[in-house]
Parts: C-alpha cells; structure tokens; sequence
C-alpha cells in the first residue's frame, strides 16, 4: 500500500508578498550603503535630505520629508543645523507663507557630489547581475507604484 502524497508545500507568506519583499530588499542594500554615509560624517537623515535635493530645483518640507522617509518634525530639525552650515536654504513661499521651500546650495552639493558617485557605484553593483533592461523595468515598475500609491491617497 503507497502513502498518499502530500501536497506541495506553498512558501512562505512573506516570500511573495510585495511589501515584505520590497522592506527585505531595501534594508539590505541601504544597510551597505548606509556604513559609507556614517564613515563621511552624516547621518542617515541628513543623507537621504541632501540626496533627495540633489538634482532637483528644491520642494516644500512636507515632500522633502515624504521622499526622504523622515518624519515632518525631524526633517525641520535637520533642516535648522543644515541651513546653519550652508549645505541648504529655505525660502517662504510668497503664495503660501505656511509653506517653505527647501534647496540644496552650493557647498551642500559640493559635499554630497562624493556620496552621490558612490552610491550609484553601489547601485550598479548590484544591478549589475541583471542586466540594464531588467534593472530599468525594475525602477520604472517602482516609480509607477509609487506615483500610483500618490494619487490614491
């Protein structure tokens, strides 16, 4: 007489769920890079501030604070010892004195130029088995849900 077969075994929950994939995948790889941003002086927050302005014409303090993943109220506090180094300025808005724009100066670019260079070495390194296609629908897959997640909140 033959045992009855047991059915496949499913994995885990959280090995094909997005949210847990996408947290596990962002830890790792920020983790690594995270050591080369302490060993240059900054912390995580002022990191993800300066390279959130980076490139960019500046944005309010609420969507600094969104995109650098910092909460509201730390992000004004970094904000006050960065402005006080030079590394970023705010200006009122004249339409809106409640909202303050934020932008990286000069110097502030200057000293993140480095980290920046690095870490898209990093990225690449870890890109780089995939190949440049994969690894652009990779990105363009995250952009589309992070614009979608936007509009539907």
């Amino acid at each position: 007489m033959q045992a009855p077969s047991k059915p496949p075994s499913q994995p885990p929950f959280v090995d094909g769920y997005l949210a847990a994939l996408l947290g596990q995948a962002s830890q790792m790889i920020s983790t690594e890079f995270h050591q080369v941003v302490r060993s240059h002086g900054f912390s995580v927050a002022e990191w993800r501030v300066l390279a959130s302005l980076f490139g960019s014409k500046g944005m309010s303090i609420g969507h600094l604070a969104t995109i650098s993943l910092t909460k509201q109220p730390t992000v004004t506090r970094l904000l006050d010892r960065m402005e006080a180094l030079g590394h970023v300025r705010r200006t009122p808005q004249t339409k809106d004195r409640r909202v303050t724009h934020v932008s990286i100066t000069p110097q502030g670019q200057k000293i993140v130029k480095s980290l920046i260079k690095q870490a898209k070495a990093h990225e690449e390194k870890i890109l780089e088995p995939f190949g440049l296609a994969q690894a652009e629908a990779l990105k363009h897959t995250l952009r589309q849900i992070i614009t979608q997640r936007r509009q539907s909140v």
